[in-house]
């Protein structure tokens, strides 16, 4: 009888080549902007005198440009079978403009930067996507979707820090501490331009048993450009719906950092329990993307949303400061079972070369229904309590769960590439 020493050796996972570099990009993404993110809302009404009005006006702004964009840049992506370009140009953009927050006068000129800054996401968002489904074997897509959601999550733990350390280390002054930002961005930029290789879309792709050539230049055929304008299938459409209703009652995190102030934690540490909440999410990101490979997407998906209901309503409920963060902590790993499953169920849903219009709709549509959800929960806010508000969030949660569980089971998937 063979002993454990007959066995094969079992290799640990290793992110290469496009997972690793868009991972890598990410992150340095990442922590450009959150250098500036936590900083931006008292630079707007302390030092320009802007309105917190203005305030929701320019991030509910941006956050609509970013998610029209994703709808059309996805498109293109498809019709061109090039994913790099839009990529390497979306990096770009948002990398120029975000440091000019720096030099801004007024809450219009904050407004005219970040929409240009949010144009650069919209464009690179569905297409960085479609080309990490492509470079990832379909028994390691949640992985790989949560592995770059753990990098993205990690550079928004160091932008903090790097932030922190120029203000109290250094005694910088705000605007210089924007000028920071500079330095990342442009990094992300240079490894995009040098280590991210497009991947060709395979002339029969929408085939069942279609392989996927690893190859660093795309090729065209009619038989390509024919799926290519074809419609999206109809799963994907009907699996999109409970998504949406998720959303809605998935409302800006500011809510949740306001409730933490509500329950006693000091101001001061608001930041701490900002990167604490990132620390979970980049920790679990991976490993919740690796389920999801074992026991599928929509199981883990609805555990997700189920824990999430319970944690809104946790908040509704808390009455104690550490309630806050023991809530922080759950709340991340929502993120890990749910933020990089969801991708690769796109990405599961469609065939490869119709992978950029699904992941920009999936995007758009996503990003479209977070206005309205957080413009709803803070009337609710106002006009009831914020407990009633979070179980309204957790009520849209658990029906939203309910829905995508009890869909029809989806066909087998299409692009197993």
């Amino acid at each position: 009888m063979p002993d454990a020493s007959d066995a094969p050796p079992r290799h640990s996972w290793r992110p290469r080549g496009n997972v690793l570099a868009l991972s890598a990009v990410s992150f340095l993404t990442d922590a450009s902007s959150e250098i500036i993110a936590p900083l931006l809302p008292l630079f707007l009404v302390g030092t320009l005198g802007t309105s917190v009005k203005m305030v929701g006006i320019i991030e509910g702004g941006a956050e609509a440009v970013a998610s029209l964009l994703k709808l059309l840049s996805g498109w293109w992506s498809d019709r061109v079978a090039r994913r790099k370009p839009l990529i390497v140009a979306g990096y770009t953009i948002a990398s120029l403009v975000r440091p000019l927050v720096a030099l801004a006068q007024s809450g219009t000129q904050v407004l005219l930067i970040r929409l240009t800054d949010r144009v650069g996401k919209g464009i690179r968002g569905a297409p960085r996507d479609a080309l990490l489904a492509a470079s990832a074997p379909l028994a390691e897509r949640g992985r790989v979707f949560g592995f770059h959601r753990a990098a993205d999550h990690a550079g928004a733990v160091v932008g903090p820090l790097i932030a922190l350390a120029c203000l109290s280390g250094l005694g910088m002054a705000v605007r210089d501490v924007f000028w920071v930002a500079a330095v990342p961005g442009a990094l992300a930029v240079v490894v995009a331009v040098l280590f991210v290789k497009d991947v060709a879309v395979p002339p029969h792709a929408a085939l069942p048993h279609a392989a996927l050539p690893h190859a660093a230049a795309p090729v065209r055929s009619s038989a390509t450009e024919v799926a290519a304008a074809a419609p999206l299938p109809r799963h994907f459409w009907r699996t999109l719906a409970p998504i949406l209703l998720f959303t809605l009652g998935n409302s800006t995190d500011a809510f949740l950092l306001l409730r933490a102030s509500q329950l006693g934690v000091p101001t001061a540490l608001l930041p701490l329990l900002w990167v604490a909440l990132h620390v979970v999410k980049s920790a679990s990101s991976t490993p919740g993307g690796a389920l999801s490979d074992r026991v599928g997407r929509r199981p883990l998906i609805v555990t997700g949303w189920l824990l999430y209901a319970a944690v809104y309503a946790g908040f509704a409920l808390a009455a104690h400061p550490w309630h806050a963060w023991a809530l922080f902590a759950l709340y991340g790993v929502v993120f890990g079972l749910t933020e990089g499953t969801e991708k690769a169920f796109v990405a599961d849903l469609v065939p490869t070369e119709r992978r950029g219009t699904a992941f920009g709709w999936y995007h758009g549509l996503v990003g479209f229904a977070a206005l309205p959800a957080s413009v709803v929960f803070g009337t609710v806010w106002d006009a009831w309590s914020s407990g009633t508000a979070f179980f309204m969030g957790a009520g849209l949660a658990l029906a939203a769960a309910a829905w995508l569980a009890l869909l029809p089971a989806t066909p087998p998937r299409v692009a197993p590439s």
